[in-house]
């Protein structure tokens, strides 16, 4: 029995060594599966999860980024010389030299818009009048000189052209289309501290009788435009332009949330009159006028409280040559209705010069018509 025993324990003993060294040699064998191994130095892929990049909420960086491109800084430099007519005579400089006063340079800031790849640069009129010498400085850092290629001083827009390709050119906008609370970007280089991006709202549209320009239909803002403005551009949330920056209402030379754009439907116009023939031509025929208020209605018992009342007449003017008097009131032109002065005057520099234009005036609470040859308005006198 014992050996019995001794033989069964031996058997066992053999039995569960020869498991472990199949175990440890051939693992695939006992459990019928191969096991997949990683070679050294290649790593399991690991599945990383992230969250998806979005547009921060009330962000405008789109609009921004499409426009800044295109809107340029302005310097202009213009030449201080002595007022002496003895010290720029040629003669005394050569016998004087450096004990006469040299001439120095006054240099200005402002901005102007790419509107074209042909190098059309819009800005205002007053940054760029006068100026003896041009420099335009893009937003990416390049530096062209700049020739004017016509000036409006009547609604303060200028157009400059440089000679340098692959321009950035904005969008034109429909600014007939803004409304009064709608978020608008004005973009410029205030103060000369570089290009600046300011948010604010449309306050008015239409805005005039402000005595800025001659011809006044501003959009009212209340993004902050300051000193180095002037010429930029106002964008709405899309980056298209909207109008051309120009002015603000200021006791301090800061902005105090009134600004004043020209709109870029107006721009368009004297553009394509200034690129096309150098100038802006509109329609005169020599009058001076003033709303009829309800005051005035009263006063001289008018039967309308609309229209323009003739204040004065040019003499020898084409308005005088065909009739018209002072006191006479000019209810249509080419048989659009005047409601004021300022429509009047919109409706008669659209007349075509040295054509006829037929006039509905009220004399003595009667009503006539008649024939005008239209002038040529002339430029306002340099300041």
């Amino acid at each position: 029995m014992r050996r019995f025993w001794l033989l069964f324990a031996q058997t066992v003993t053999i039995a569960l060594g020869l498991y472990v060294v199949l175990l440890v040699v051939r693992p695939g064998w006992l459990g019928g599966v191969t096991p997949r191994l990683q070679p050294l130095g290649q790593a399991t892929p690991v599945t990383v999860l992230q969250s998806p990049v979005q547009a921060a909420v009330g962000s405008y960086r789109a609009a921004a980024g499409r426009a800044m491109p295109a809107v340029v800084n302005i310097l202009t430099s213009k030449a201080l010389r002595p007022n002496h007519p003895l010290l720029r005579d040629p003669l005394m400089r050569k016998f004087f030299g450096d004990r006469l006063p040299h001439d120095e340079q006054q240099v200005s800031l402002g901005s102007g818009v790419i509107v074209s790849p042909d190098g059309y640069i819009l800005t205002n009129n007053h940054v760029v009048e006068a100026a003896d010498e041009i420099e335009v400085v893009l937003a990416d850092g390049r530096r062209a000189p700049a020739k004017i290629v016509g000036t409006d001083p009547d609604t303060d827009l200028a157009v400059i052209r440089i000679a340098t390709k692959n321009l950035p050119v904005i969008v034109l906008g429909h600014a007939e289309q803004a409304r009064v609370g709608d978020v608008v970007l004005a973009i410029g280089n205030p103060f000369g501290v570089g290009q600046t991006v300011t948010m604010g709202i449309i306050s008015a549209v239409g805005r005039n009788n402000l005595h800025i320009n001659q011809f006044e239909n501003f959009i009212q803002t209340d993004a902050a435009i300051n000193f180095g403005n002037s010429g930029g551009a106002l964008v709405d949330t899309s980056g298209n332009l909207l109008g051309i920056n120009a002015a603000i209402y200021s006791q301090s030379g800061g902005s105090v949330g009134i600004g004043f754009a020209i709109p870029v439907s107006t721009a368009k116009s004297v553009m394509e009159d200034i690129i096309r023939t150098g100038q802006v031509v509109r329609g005169w025929i020599g009058i001076e006028s003033q709303d009829i208020t309800p005051e005035l209605a009263d006063s001289f018992g008018l039967a309308r409280q609309s229209g323009a009342i003739i204040a004065g007449v040019v003499h020898g003017g084409p308005a005088d040559r065909a009739g018209i008097r002072p006191g006479d009131i000019l209810l249509a032109v080419q048989g659009r209705d005047v409601a004021d002065t300022n429509q009047m005057l919109t409706l008669i520099a659209q007349l075509v010069p040295g054509e006829k234009a037929t006039l509905t005036v009220m004399r003595k609470n009667r009503q006539s018509t008649l024939d005008v040859t239209v002038g040529k308005r002339p430029r306002p006198r340099a300041q």
